[in-house]
Order: C-alpha cells, then sequence, then structure tokens
C-alpha cells in the first residue's frame, strides 16, 4: 500500500467553490449548500483505499457529533474510475449506505474540485471556518492502518473544537497520510 501525504494548504485561504452530485440522493451539492453554520469539513476519499476504511465508522462519529454542533461535513471521491471502477458512483452509494455517511458523498467526475484543493492523497482532510476560510489541513490522528494506534480523531477532535470557540488552531499540523488520488492521464 503506498503512502502519499497530503500537501500544505496555506490557512486564510478561501474554500474553492464546487457543485457535485451526491450519488446517495441524486441531487446537485455546491459548497455553500454544504457548510454548516459554524464549518465544514471537506474529506477527500474513495471506496478501496485502506486507510478510508480504516477510518470510515471514525468519520460517521465525528460528522454525527459535529453536525448537532453547527459543523458539517462532506466527502468527494475524485478518482480515476476508468481504471479504479470500484470507485464508480454506483460502489459509491453502496458504501455510503452500509457506512451510513451522515454526509453527501460526492462525485468529482473531472477532478476539477480536487484539483482546485490540490487534494493529494485519501483520507485528505480539510477544515474550513463559518466563512469558508481555511482553518486546518492535517491528519485526523495517528492511527494507520496496521500501526496499533486506535483511531480516535483526537487531532481533528481539538481542530474542530478549536474552530466552535472562534480561537486559532495553534498546535502543530501533521499531514494526512493516504493513498494516491488516483489522476486520470
Amino acid at each position: 500500500m503506498a503512502q502519499t501525504f497530503s500537501n500544505s494548504m496555506e490557512l486564510g485561504k478561501k474554500a474553492p467553490d464546487f457543485n457535485l452530485i451526491d450519488v446517495v440522493s441524486g441531487n446537485q451539492i455546491s459548497l455553500n449548500e454544504a457548510k454548516g453554520d459554524k464549518g465544514l469539513v471537506v474529506l477527500f476519499i474513495c471506496n478501496h483505499c485502506p486507510f478510508v476504511i480504516h477510518v470510515n465508522a471514525l468519520l460517521v462519529r465525528l460528522a454525527n457529533e459535529y453536525k448537532v454542533k453547527g459543523i458539517n461535513f462532506v466527502a468527494i471521491s475524485s478518482n480515476d474510475v476508468d481504471e479504479y471502477p470500484q470507485d464508480g458512483p454506483e460502489f459509491m452509494k453502496k458504501v455510503a449506505l452500509e457506512n451510513q455517511y451522515p454526509f453527501p458523498y460526492l462525485y468529482d467526475e473531472y477532478q476539477e474540485v480536487a484539483e482546485a484543493y490540490d487534494a493529494t492523497c485519501t483520507p485528505d482532510v480539510f477544515v474550513f471556518d463559518k466563512n469558508l476560510t481555511s482553518f486546518y489541513h492535517g491528519q485526523l490522528d495517528k492511527s494507520r492502518p496496521g500501526n496499533g494506534i486506535p483511531s480516535t480523531g483526537d487531532e481533528i477532535k481539538k481542530v474542530l473544537d478549536t474552530l466552535l470557540i472562534d480561537k486559532v488552531y495553534l498546535e502543530s499540523i501533521s499531514p494526512s497520510m493516504g493513498c494516491g488520488i488516483k489522476w486520470k492521464s
């Protein structure tokens, strides 16, 4: 399993806009429709990545916990489905329903959104404040498949709790790590 790290993102940068299909509802979801009153977590994920599979239950718990506090989540899959058909929309819908994703799972068919965010891996985690200004771009926690560390989301919880009280997150940020996004040739 190849490991790719996320790129750094300048804090204070505006979230790139998007308008993508939610594979479960069939509805178009825009950036503004996705955001919560207090913020938005944008996750680049896919179906087959062992790093994403490892954190799926955590993502569901986090989204359920923070949605009621005003922070919404949205997941985006940008992989090349010609080379990785298991990441196509019909399989995305199946994974979303099986895992009971409480957030939209959007299909980035042309990979334009992944490019705009400079997403590189799955999972790649971006947090934006209520004004859709970048607040954090890094890992959920130190857990990885096979490293024996439980996936608690301790780091992302600190970030989200800091966002909720309108403070600046001052702790060091470790990049996310996972499978590289599968780009079209």
